[in-house]
């Protein structure tokens, strides 16, 4: 029967010996709070789909002519 719990350092020394040098425990901070968005994943696809669908792509009725800036000319396809 145990009288007390034993630390993670002595657990380590019980398993593996008194160690080395290049053996150290690292306290970490606590973890920063996540933020709560509201929404769960799935309503934030749909959202995200509806944006996809309601917008206007080049060369779509009702959209924006190709700038002069441009050249007239579509972007060429990435490599």
């Amino acid at each position: 029967m145990r009288l007390r719990t034993l630390t993670e350092a002595e657990c380590y020394a019980r398993c593996y010996g008194d160690g080395d040098d290049n053996v150290r425990f690292v306290k970490l901070e606590p973890r920063r709070p996540r933020f709560d968005i509201g929404l769960s994943g799935e309503e934030l696809r749909q959202a995200f789909e509806s944006r996809l669908d309601d917008r206007e792509l080049p060369g779509e009725p009702g959209s924006e002519p190709v700038s002069e800036a441009a050249g007239g000319q579509e972007p060429a396809a990435a490599a």
